[in-house]
C-alpha cells in the first residue's frame, strides 16, 4: 500500500488553455486575486492560437505558477512537431515558434507532463498523454486504474476547452459561478475549461476553484475584452477565424 501523504488544507485556483490570450489571462488573474487562494495551478497550453504567446508565458513563468506542458506548448518549443494539427492550428503553431523569447522557449521545454499535488493529480490531456481528449465518461474510464495506482481520487485536466465533472457515478455539468460538492470515496476527473479559447458556447474566460478542506469545486467565469483580443489576432497576421471564434465561445 502506498505511504500516506501528509495533507494540508488549501484553496487552489485551476486554470488551463490560456492560448496566448493576454486579455483573458489578466482578467482571470484579477479575479483570482480577489479569491485569496493558496495555490494557482496551470494545466498547460499557455501558448498557441492567439497573439500574445511571449507575454502570457512571461506572466506565468515569472509568477512561479506550477504548469503542465500542453500539446501546443510542446509544439511551440520544438519538442514535438505539429502532426495532426488542422491548417489553422498549424499556422498559429509555427507563428508562435517565431514569437517566443529564448527564455520562454527554454521554460516551455522543461515543463512536466503532469504534477502530483497533495490532493490531486494535474495533467493536460489525460494523466499519461497530453494529446488525449477526454470528452466522455468512456474516454475517462481507461485512466481510472492509473489514477488509483497513484493513490489519487481527483484529477484536473484541460485540453478540450470545455468545463465538466466526470465521476464514477455520472457526468455532471456545472453552470458558471456554481459550486459542486465532491462526494467522499468517489473518483473525479474535472476540466475547468479554457481561459483563452472557450469552446462550450460561453465566450467568457473559464477557470476553477478547488477547496480541499470543504472538498468542493466551483466553476468560475470572468468577463474580458474580447474585442481587444480579437483585434490583436488580426493585427498579428494570424488567421482571422481565431479572433472571430472568441466572440462565439466555440
Amino acid at each position: 500500500m502506498p505511504a500516506a501523504r501528509k495533507v494540508c488544507r488549501l484553496r487552489y485556483a485551476i486554470i488551463s488553455d490560456i492560448h496566448a490570450n493576454l486579455e483573458a489571462l489578466e482578467a482571470v488573474l484579477r479575479r483570482i486575486d480577489d479569491l485569496h487562494v493558496d495555490q494557482l495551478v496551470c494545466l498547460g497550453d499557455v501558448v498557441g492560437y492567439n497573439a500574445n504567446p511571449d507575454e502570457c508565458a512571461t506572466v506565468i513563468r515569472e509568477a512561479g505558477i506550477p504548469t503542465i506542458c500542453g500539446n501546443h506548448d510542446a509544439v511551440a518549443c520544438g519538442i514535438e512537431e505539429p502532426w495532426g494539427f488542422n491548417p489553422v492550428a498549424l499556422h498559429a503553431a509555427l507563428w508562435t515558434r517565431e514569437h517566443l523569447s529564448e527564455i520562454n522557449l527554454a521554460w516551455l521545454k522543461q515543463l512536466p507532463d503532469s504534477i502530483k499535488f497533495e490532493h490531486f493529480l494535474a495533467a493536460h490531456g489525460s494523466p499519461t498523454d497530453r494529446d488525449c481528449y477526454l470528452f466522455t465518461w468512456e474516454d475517462v474510464l481507461p485512466h481510472l486504474n492509473f489514477l488509483e495506482e497513484q493513490d489519487y481520487r481527483l484529477c484536473f485536466f484541460g485540453h478540450t476547452h470545455s468545463p465538466g465533472i466526470f465521476s464514477t457515478d455520472g457526468l455532471y455539468t456545472v453552470d458558471s459561478d456554481s459550486k459542486f460538492a465532491l462526494g467522499e470515496g468517489k473518483t473525479f476527473f474535472i476540466n475547468p475549461g479554457s481561459v483563452g479559447q472557450p469552446r462550450d458556447g460561453d465566450p467568457r474566460a473559464a477557470f476553477g476553484l478547488y477547496d480541499s478542506e470543504k472538498n468542493e469545486y466551483e466553476q468560475i467565469r470572468a468577463e474580458y475584452d474580447i474585442r481587444k483580443a480579437a483585434d490583436r489576432v488580426v493585427e498579428s497576421g494570424l488567421p482571422p477565424f481565431l479572433g472571430e471564434r472568441l466572440f462565439l465561445g466555440r
